[in-house]
């Protein structure tokens, strides 16, 4: 980079010229005098007159060679007539673009031989100073022509050069050297060519030339000479490729050699002949004034395409430019060597040996010769003297060459590259620099890590996996070329410094962390020298100063560091295998404090011995075998884990590492025979003291954790010791116990979330006891507590409900009949080792224990136990164990009468304990089902108790016979039935505390009230007392609670109104029993059936009024949880009674249910957060379970009822004939019949459906709960398990309520799944809920497609058409769903199903959309998406076989044409509402908001849903015709109204041009596609800022499309631009109409050509430029009267521009003097005092942003162009103080600013040559835009001319290429910028 002088032009002081402004304007001296110098004569008119004949010959039609040279020769003659003395040539400027249109390369040799001639002429003939004046008119039409000369030019243009041009004063040469230069340039390519040597002559008479001067102008001769020539010449090698061989060519033979820092500046004796620092005069010339251009001038040879040039370059940097130069050292910045170093190491990439060579040569030094000593040298002498050189190479590199590259290589590493080959470069170019070990060898080592980071860092921010695996590949290469020591010598430098103990660095040692495990994973380390060596040693090291870190540090931020380098050693154990340990001949080390002391010296000594290894022997193979020790490093890994280990046990619950430590001990276990280095007893001891502490501590969550780690040891160090005498320790028989007394706690239903961890807990400390009791005592011993009587078990609840998650975790592993959608994903069966038989033998006596409570019915584990077996799913197997126990127990009892008197005490044992497993199993069975009594009771022999029974009830009977006896007897009944109630009803709870003695009393009395009603024969006395007495005793008993007494009562109660019932049901006829079991359907016969024989249908008994609010209190009291089931059968027994009433109770139930379980569902939710240990009910899981058992019940009585009254209102009911699928238009002939049967039911169904929407959202939650889960961070990861098994037994049951729901009545769910859907997509993640409801659907069985699909239709007909449906098949309308809502559901629902189910819903399908064309004016706001769903159809039915039938598919075909020429029938498109709805959806910045975010409005978007259709149109409509007619119709309906609408173009949408695009790619839609695109494009309201939106992303690449069709449309709209004209204008209004109107269609269609210029591929038009050429010149010619007038230039620009942007430079030939020209007339109008007319301030600011378009792409024609207008050399930087610039917009700067007085201050920012990213124009759109227009002069002009020049000299400098895309938009803005039209 060049020294940051002052580059703010603003500031700069503008010296004023000092020569004559004739002398240094040239053009403007041209346009300012008058023709001829003086007052024009009579012979000079006569001249001038001549010179114009012959000009006007070139605007005829010249249409061969020897017509220009024809032309050429008349003008030459012309020349030939000047008057005497006159050495001016007349039109000067015309002459001068003539001639170099004469020099176009297509023309031939003759024509270009004549115009030199005629070029000679003028040379000659206006002199040495006339040239020198002019020179700005004539060079640029010579200098491009040596490039594409024949052989007969070449000569005769270099003696022009070589006569004319080398001659001239340095002053006219300097501005324009740099454009000499690339002309003669190609002179120099062929240097056995025969122009050669004078093309070098010539650049040697330039050098010498500007290098002179008059002596008065010292100054500027100091400052330029040989220095300008060289910075010139450093430019043209820099900016124009194709010049550089012969650049190259001529540095190779004039470039002087830059002497090194250590090069021969020595004389004989040694001493320095000049200062080191001092250079000489050859090599100040080209290093000043900006030596950062010789070294870009290397770059960009270095980076060339060729070889060839590649090559010279690097023999020019070998022999001239070393690399231990003083140029390199002292006058280049580092920046710019590294720059140099990168360019230079580069060519490796090429992988050319001969560039390789010269490279390596240039980075080591130049091969010195071995000297020869005594006349000859030994062999081991040569040997030593090679090495010499070797280490003098390396050095050499060390000192110059290594930093440089270092940093150049590094850069790119850390460069975010566009592409995955940019990326993968440095990898590419690093692996080839090992192939040098001198320069590898030093390189690699400082790159490696940061080549591996960078790739690292590359995988998160790669566009794709591909992208990512390319980059991988290289690195991979490089990474496997690199030698193992250094990999994991900087590796483990990197960890070991951010581990240190006296400042780690955390953020440090993650990121190294990440990174070595990205290398472990990516890369291959399979090497045995790493695995055996380098990771082992990692490995230690790290877990030495991890041990360091946590013994000496208790910060918790180290202690999180412990944690993370523990977890990264056990990854680097998993990659060490079993032989990289060796434990033979160590011996077991005590755990002691002396031992402890010993160990850590040894880990010092192994510290130092591997810090010893890398730092000094650099990790080599023969140092790594002989440093390392397997057995020492098994020792030290081994013996230092087991230190952490119990260090961490005697504060166990304090520290987070102790997971890690068993971790790695247990895989250095399994990878060595530690067997005999373990000392158990010591260990057994640390572990039982844990234990113990484990015990003493308080219930908190970490302490399942803790025995988790504990357990994890003990099964370490079984798989360790192959001996099994260890575990008969006396300590591990104490630590075992100790254990099981933590994970007891843990066994709580109350909190479920660690239930599933703490079973698998106690098997596996079944598994490593070796007794066979020790967890069952165990588990019994926590059971019980002793009481009083020491002979006597007391069991509380809290233990049984323990226990019956233990039992109920460790069967549910191993049920035969569980589905498969019930277990857990991803969770392992509890305890596999131990199997289903063990099981229950070691739970056995715990079982016993707690169905001992069924002996006692009054108390609550009685209540517990009988509602856990309830609904436990194992009953099967305790009653299979109980049965066994009872036949042994028989078996023992057989035999003779003798033995069993010899053995009476034994005898009475065994019949004990008969009975009492007997008395078991009869609890079990009556608590759980009476269908088991008969096969029990039939193993029993009761025959004897039986007739005792008998002969009791016969003598009971005989004695009342009498009349008198009975009477006593009722009345004794009822007197106890009164006592008993008055015992019941007393409120002890309320005053006294729930004493077991009150409850008995109170159970006592309601069991023998209970009995006493169901043996009475009449209570009728008793009702009013006992109908509010039982009530209100149920329910204070809710509050107290005493669930005994609640399910003794509730028996009450259900038995009282079951006599009630029965008693009144004696009142129904056999008449009314035949009507109501008539024949009916199937499903409807048995509901009726079973309501009658359940009384709730005809049952005169009416519920008590109070009975309703008890049951809701008792639902949703806390106390009533534990007996909840009773409280749900008692409901559903109640139900029934309430008749015609029930749908009444049924909304209040369910409100009930539904708000218990969400408040019990929340605190679930709640509970399984991290710092929450329980919920607020006993048993959430269960209970919620409980309440939707009862729900779905309720529902089921109601709909059964429903159901009921709607068949018994319809019986009398005629049937219907079947009228199709959705009936007939006919149907709604008669509808009173309708109307007198709908109000009967409709509230009821109405209470129904609400019921069954409430349900089914409560279902819905429960099901996405897991969803919900999964999103969020929150779980403890460690209790996963019990989480996931909690969410799936609430997932299973409410499908399971989800698929009955649907089967009853599938319609309104199914619109309540809907609602739930469309809820769901407006919500803040619709795509994570979203999907939840259909891939519910999917899984419900009722709701199969053929269950689905015609749901949707009937839900669709209810809101469109609701008289063609038959009353069952309507909806309610109760959810709030429109019919474009479920149209838009049914799309979403057919796109998900498989292809495979089209065949069970196809015929439903067709019905339907025959039935909708029959009638489509109800359907017209669904239409389009019924559209786009019988195109869903059709392309899942392709792929499909069943998609065959051509017959089908035709169709299909007829049903879309209908179905779309509907659509449009029905409801026209309305573009007004569009309009102001697109207005709408306009989002703050003004840009149009994402289609998905108003899916409201896309169900009735027709071009929306067409254009995502019509790209599988041919899989919907098979046959072509029918394609065609599709096309035509969305054509006329769609396309043409809008492109006819007033408001075109802003009613044009994305969606119409996507719809465009997609029509371009159907061959049938071709010509009305093309009709429609012409027609669009030719609308003089196509060019509007509304449509640049729309322009790039979419009107564009439908234009390319439109234009490959036909190339000639741009002739079409050049044909349309008239020539300009003044004939026929007439003055006044009229001709200024006439003018605008020709004004405004030449600017229209010029914006058409240039925006077919854009959308087109590059090169498109290449043929037609010379038509557009003429076309431009003749609307150059035009004026400000003309018609059309000079107003249409700034689109002749944006031509230009479009042709600069797309087209090739090789092909714009012939347009660059018109160009030149045309840029000098626009800007030099910009004067002061010039006349404007033909240029408005419009034009002109166009005129700049063309010349800025050209400065920054830079053709190679154009500069040697632009020097004409910028200064292009380094003027433009180092700018001499009395040199006067030449270039135009330089001097119109200077002039503007000093016409107003003032430097404007800069309004555009001229970018710094550092930085990064691509160059953009200065003068762009977004800038004018702030700027008013009558300030545009001073704020952006200005400016823009001021900074012009100091732009691009440091667009050059930073050699980085231009932003194309940045230039595209630009041109494109001002295209569409209707503002400028006139």
């Amino acid at each position: 980079m060049y020294p940051s002088t002052s580059l703010d032009l603003s500031g700069c002081p503008l010296k004023k010229a000092t020569f004559k402004e004739l002398a240094h304007r040239p053009f403007q001296a041209d346009h300012r005098r008058s023709v001829g110098p003086g007052k024009p004569d009579k012979a000079y008119r006569r001249y001038a007159a001549g010179v114009d004949r012959a000009l006007s010959l070139f605007d005829t039609a010249l249409q061969e060679w020897a017509d220009y040279i024809s032309f050429l020769g008349r003008l030459l003659k012309a020349l030939q007539l000047h008057p005497p003395g006159v050495s001016d040539i007349p039109h000067k400027t015309l002459v001068a673009q003539r001639l170099s249109q004469c020099l176009n390369p297509p023309l031939g040799a003759g024509v270009h031989q004549k115009a030199l001639e005629v070029y000679a002429y003028i040379f000659s003939l206006i002199g040495r100073d006339g040239l020198g004046r002019d020179l700005p008119q004539y060079l640029p039409g010579l200098s491009p022509v040596l490039a594409f000369a024949s052989l007969s030019v070449k000569q005769p243009l270099l003696s022009l050069f070589d006569t004319f041009v080398v001659a001239l004063d340095p002053f006219a040469l300097r501005p324009a050297l740099k454009a000499i230069v690339l002309a003669l340039l190609p002179g120099l390519e062929e240097e056995s060519s025969e122009e050669f040597e004078k093309t070098h002559d010539i650049l040697q008479g330039l050098k010498s030339a500007v290098g002179g001067g008059a002596e008065d102008q010292e100054s500027i001769q100091d400052a330029s000479g040989d220095q300008f020539f060289w910075q010139c010449m450093f430019l043209a090698t820099i900016t124009s490729p194709s010049r550089r061989p012969g650049a190259l060519a001529y540095l190779q033979r004039h470039l002087p050699r830059l002497a090194s820092s250590t090069s021969s500046r020595k004389g004989d004796k040694g001493e320095p002949e000049e200062s080191e620092n001092k250079l000489s005069y050859n090599a100040e010339a080209v290093t000043s004034p900006e030596p950062g251009l010789l070294i870009r001038c290397f770059a960009a040879g270095l980076g060339d395409d060729q070889v060839l040039v590649q090559r010279g370059f690097l023999d020019l940097l070998v022999t001239h430019l070393p690399l231990d130069s003083v140029v390199l050292h002292q006058k280049v910045t580092p920046g710019d060597l590294v720059k140099l170093a990168t360019a230079a190491v580069s060519v490796v990439l090429r992988r050319e040996m001969s560039l390789n060579r010269r490279l390596w040569t240039w980075f080591l030094g130049s091969k010195e010769p071995v000297s020869e000593a005594n006349g000859g040298t030994a062999a081991s002498d040569s040997v030593t003297e090679r090495d010499k050189a070797r280490r003098r190479q390396i050095t050499y590199f060390r000192l110059y060459g290594l930093n440089p590259l270092v940093q150049g290589i590094m850069a790119l590493f850390e460069t975010d590259a566009a592409t995955s080959a940019e990326k993968a470069r440095p990898f590419r170019i690093s692996l080839a620099l090992m192939d040098r070990w001198e320069i590898g060898g030093l390189v690699v080592p400082n790159i490696f890590l940061p080549a591996v980071r960078s790739v690292w860092r590359h995988q998160k921010t790669a566009s794709s996996s591909d992208e990512f695996a390319e980059v991988l590949r290289s690195a991979k290469v490089f990474f496997d070329g690199v030698e193992s020591g250094l990999i994991w010598n900087e590796i483990s430098n990197k960890l070991i410094r951010a581990t240190e103990m006296h400042s780690p660095d955390p953020q440090g040692l993650l990121e190294s962390i990440e990174l070595t495990s990205f290398v472990i994973k990516h890369f291959n380390i399979q090497e045995e020298e790493m695995l055996l060596g380098h990771i082992p040693l990692l490995a230690s090291s790290l877990l030495l100063k991890a041990k360091a870190l946590s013994t000496g540090s208790k910060q918790t931020q180290d202690q999180g560091l412990v944690e993370r380098i523990l977890v990264f050693i056990g990854q680097l154990l998993d990659v060490v295998p079993g032989r990289a340990f060796d434990t033979n001949d160590l011996t077991p080390v005590s755990l002691s404090a002396d031992t402890g002391s010993s160990l850590d010296i040894e880990n010092q000594k192994f510290l130092a011995g591997m810090q010893r290894l890398y730092k000094v022997d650099q990790g080599g193979i023969r140092s790594l075998t002989s440093s390392v020790d397997n057995k020492a490093i098994t020792r030290l890994l081994l013996f230092n884990t087991l230190q952490m280990v119990m260090n961490d046990l005697r504060c166990i619950g304090a520290g987070r590492c102790l997971e890690m430590e068993i971790s790695i001990l247990d895989k250095l276990f399994r990878r060595m025979s530690a067997a005999q280095l373990l000392d158990v007893p010591e260990m057994l001891c640390g572990i039982q003291e844990a234990s113990e502490r484990l015990v003493a501590v308080g219930h908190n969550s970490s302490r399942l954790k803790d025995v988790t780690l504990v357990l994890s040891l003990l099964d370490a160090m079984q798989a360790a010791l192959s001996s099994t005498s260890w575990l008969d320790d006396h300590c591990l028989r104490l630590i075992l116990p100790n254990l099981m007394t933590v994970l007891w706690s843990y066994l709580s239903p109350a909190s479920p979330k660690s239930n599933l961890e703490a079973v698998r807990c106690v098997w596996r400390i079944q598994q490593l006891s070796i007794e066979e009791k020790l967890v069952e005592s165990c588990i019994a011993a926590l059971m019980v507590e002793s009481g009083s009587d020491s002979r006597r078990q007391v069991l509380d609840v809290e233990s049984a409900r323990r226990f019956a998650t233990l039992w109920s975790h460790s069967n549910s592993g191993s049920r035969s009949h569980a589905r498969r959608s019930s277990v857990v994903p991803g969770t392992p069966r509890i305890c596999s080792m131990t199997n289903r038989a063990e099981k229950e033998h070691i739970l056995a006596r715990p079982l016993l224990l707690l169905l001992d409570a069924l002996d006692d019915p009054k108390t609550d584990l009685f209540s517990f136990t009988s509602g856990w077996l309830q609904s436990s799913a194992n009953v099967q197997v305790m009653l299979d164990f109980l049965q066994g126990k009872v036949e042994s127990a028989c078996l023992r009892n057989v035999g003779s009468e003798s033995s069993r008197k010899a053995n009476a005490g034994d005898f009475v044992d065994d019949l004990d304990e008969c009975l009492y497993y007997l008395r078991t199993v009869s609890n079990l069975v009556e608590c759980t089902s009476r269908d088991i009594w008969p096969s029990l009771l039939s193993q029993v022999n009761r025959r004897e108790h039986n007739d005792k029974l008998a002969s009791k009830h016969s003598q009971s009977r005989a004695r009342s016979a009498e009349e008198p006896e009975k009477l006593h007897a009722v009345t004794t009944q009822m007197t106890l039935a009164r006592i008993c109630l008055g015992i019941s009803s007393k409120e002890f709870g309320l005053r006294h505390t729930a004493s077991q003695e009150i409850s008995r009393l109170q159970q006592t009395a309601v069991s023998l009230l209970q009995e006493t009603i169901l043996r009475s024969t009449s209570i009728v006395d008793l009702e009013p007392e006992l109908e509010s007495s039982i009530i209100n005793t149920l329910n204070w008993s809710t509050r107290k609670p005493d669930h005994p007494l609640q399910i003794s009562v509730m028996s009450l109660i259900s038995a009282w109104l079951e006599r009630r019932m029965n008693d009144g049901s004696r009142n129904i006829s056999a008449t009314q029993r035949r009507v109501l079991s008539g024949d009916r359907s199937s499903q409807a016969s048995s509901s009726v059936e079973k309501l009658d024989r359940e009384g709730s249908f005809t049952s005169p008994a009416t519920p008590p009024p109070l009975l309703l609010d008890c049951v809701l209190e008792g639902l949703g009291s806390v106390g009533s949880q534990p007996v909840l089931h009773h409280w749900i059968r008692f409901l559903d027994f109640v139900l029934p009674l309430y008749n015609s009433n029930l749908f009444q109770v049924v909304m209040p139930l369910v409100d009930r249910f539904i708000k218990i379980v969400q408040e019990l569902f929340r605190d679930l939710q709640s509970s399984f957060e991290q710092d929450s240990q329980s919920t607020a009910s006993l048993e959430p899981v269960n209970t919620i379970i409980e309440l939707l058992n009862g729900l779905e019940q309720t529902l089921a009585r109601a709909h059964d009822r429903l159901i009921g009254e709607q068949m018994t209102r319809s019986s009398t009911r005629t049937p219907e004939p079947t009228q199709g699928f959705f009936g007939n238009m006919v149907s709604g002939v008669f509808p009173s019949e309708v109307h007198n049967s709908r109000p009967a039911t409709a509230n009821s169904r109405l209470t129904v459906i609400l019921c069954f929407k409430d349900a089914i959202k409560l279902c819905l939650r429960l099901w996405s709960w897991d969803a919900e889960r999964s999103e969020g961070a929150w779980r403890d990861p460690a209790l996963s398990g019990s989480c996931n098994y909690t969410s799936l037994r609430l997932k299973n049951r409410a499908r399971r309520i989800l698929e009955h729901l649907l089967v009853a009545e599938p319609l309104e769910c199914l619109e309540t799944l809907i609602e739930s859907w469309l809820s769901t997509r407006g919500s803040v993640k619709p795509q994570s809920a979203s999907p939840v409801t259909l891939n519910l659907l999917h899984v419900l069985d009722g709701s199969r497609p053929r269950n689905t699909i015609p749901a949707i239709f009937n839900a669709l007909y209810s809101r469109t058409n609701p008289s063609a449906l038959d009353p069952d098949r309507k909806s309610t309308l109760t959810s709030d769903l429109s019919d474009t809502d479920l149209a838009r559901f049914l799309v979403e629902y057919a796109r998900s199903l498989e292809d495979d189910a089209m065949d069970e819903i196809w015929s439903d399908c067709m019905t339907f959309l025959k039935d909708v064309l029959a009638n489509p004016l109800p359907h017209r706001q669904t239409l389009p998406k019924l559209l786009e769903f019988t195109a869903l159809l059709g392309s899942k039915v392709d792929n499909t076989s069943f998609g065959e039938n051509r017959k089908r598919r035709r169709e299909l075909g007829d049903l879309f044409l209908r179905q779309l020429t509907a659509t449009f029938t029905t409801k026209p498109l309305s573009f007004t509402n569009e309009i102001s709805s697109a207005r709408k959806q306009k989002s703050p910045n003004g840009l149009q908001q994402p289609l998905q975010a108003h899916n409201e409005s896309l169900s009735d978007d027709i071009v929306a849903v067409l254009a995502a259709i019509f790209l599988d149109i041919s899989k919907i409509l098979v046959d072509s015709d029918r394609i065609t007619t599709a096309s035509n119709t969305i054509s006329t309906q769609v396309v043409v109204p809008t492109i006819r609408w007033k408001s075109f173009p802003k009613n044009v949408s994305s969606t119409l041009l996507d719809l465009l695009l997609i029509l371009s790619r159907v061959p049938e839609a071709a010509r009305v596609w093309n009709k429609d695109v012409a027609e669009a494009f030719n609308d003089s309201r196509f060019f509007c800022n509304y449509s640049h939106g729309l322009a790039s992303s979419q009107w564009l690449p439908v234009l390319r499309q439109w234009i490959i069709t036909d190339k000639d449309r741009i002739n079409d709209f050049l044909s349309r631009i008239p020539s300009p004209t003044s004939a026929g204008i007439m003055f006044g209004v009229g001709a200024s109409s006439a003018r605008l109107e020709a004004d405004r269609r030449t600017q229209l269609n010029l914006r058409r050509v240039a925006t077919v210029l854009l959308a087109a591929q590059n090169d498109s038009f290449m043929m037609k430029i010379g038509t557009t050429q003429e076309k431009i010149a003749d609307l150059l010619s035009a004026t400000a009267a003309s018609s059309p007038s000079s107003a249409t230039r700034a689109e002749i620009y944006m031509v230009l521009r479009a042709l600069v942007l797309k087209t090739s430079p090789v092909h714009l030939a012939s347009l660059w003097p018109l160009i030149t020209t045309e840029l000098h007339e626009a800007l030099a109008s910009l004067y002061p005092g010039r006349d404007r007319d033909r240029y408005n301030m419009y034009c002109i600011v166009h005129a700049c942003k063309l010349l800025d378009l050209l400065v920054l792409v830079a053709p190679d024609e154009f500069q040697m162009r632009q020097w004409l207008f910028i200064t292009d050399t380094i003027d433009a930087v180092y700018r001499p103080h009395d040199l006067e610039t030449r270039a135009l917009v330089d001097d119109l700067a200077e002039d503007l600013d000093a016409d107003s007085g003032t430097v404007q201050s800069a309004t555009i920012a001229v970018p710094s040559a550092s930085q990064l990213g691509p160059r953009k124009p200065l003068l762009t759109t977004k800038i004018l835009q702030e700027i008013p227009k009558e300030q545009l002069l001073d704020r952006a002009i200005r400016p823009f001319l001021r900074q012009l020049s100091i732009s691009a000299f440091e667009g050059t400098y930073s050699m980085t290429g231009f932003d194309r895309q940045a230039a595209y938009e630009d041109l494109l803005f001002d295209i569409f910028d209707d503002n400028s039209l006139v």
